[in-house]
């Protein structure tokens, strides 16, 4: 992701913090981390250190066995059953257990957003997800152009950032905004500064070239500040 890029996408954990809910949390699948884990160790086995690598897994793997060997034959010396297929079966009993608990806490979760969840925070959800979007379409993009594409350059790529940069402050004000009136629902908004958005900014930046891509891109970000606009007067009226 180029620099002009960089800080502009709202992420998951920041838009936990403006919400102060667990909105758009997904459930943890153990076996994806490990995954992961295989992925990387078959990559250090396929570079230089490789040998290096595989000794000190194998290693590992020995002295996790031998240790729980041991422990096995002092304190349940009455299980019959050799101690490598108990070692499975206790790890997939660890496993299943684990998954469980974390699905019951996603769960628990879920539902703390469904029980706080507003019209107006859910519109608002759905602009960070468009406005997301198109941070990514423009990534996707920029890697298209360094493979090799120059035809697929974003022009006036500054007028493009500034207007996304002017959004997402939107965005987070909103969110700010709506977070206050849903925690403190007998309270009328007093600080006026949180209602301030960029509109007309955003307004005297839009380009009339429907067909090109930045101008699909400026118009994009335009219509989810209107949309942003509207919630907020709309957040201004409750009481």
């Amino acid at each position: 992701m180029r620099d002009d890029l960089q800080g502009l996408e709202i992420s998951q954990d920041e838009l936990q913090k403006l919400t102060n809910l667990p909105v758009k949390e997904e459930l943890l699948i153990i076996t994806n981390p490990l995954r992961r884990l295989v992925y990387r160790y078959i990559q250090k086995i396929k570079s230089s250190e490789g040998a290096t690598v595989v000794f000190i897994g194998f290693s590992t793997f020995v002295f996790i066995y031998i240790l729980f060997d041991i422990i096995i034959k002092i304190f349940v010396n009455w299980i019959t059953i050799p101690s490598w297929i108990l070692l499975i079966f206790l790890g997939l009993w660890i496993g299943g257990l684990t998954q469980t608990i974390l699905y019951f806490i996603w769960k628990a979760r879920n539902k703390i957003v469904r029980n706080n969840m507003t019209s107006s925070l859910q519109i608002l959800l759905n602009e960070v997800s468009r406005y997301n979007t198109v941070i990514r379409v423009i990534n996707i993009n920029d890697q298209i152009e360094e493979a090799g594409n120059p035809e697929v350059v974003i022009k006036e790529r500054d007028g493009v950032i500034e207007a996304l940069k002017l959004t997402k402050s939107d965005l987070v004000r909103a969110l700010k905004t709506e977070r206050i009136l849903r925690e403190n629902k007998s309270f009328i908004l007093s600080n006026t500064e949180l209602f301030v958005n960029n509109l007309a900014t955003l307004t005297a930046m839009q380009v009339n070239e429907q067909a090109t891509e930045h101008g699909r891109l400026l118009n994009e970000a335009l219509q989810i500040a209107l949309d942003v606009q509207h919630e907020m007067k709309r957040l201004q009226t409750q009481r």
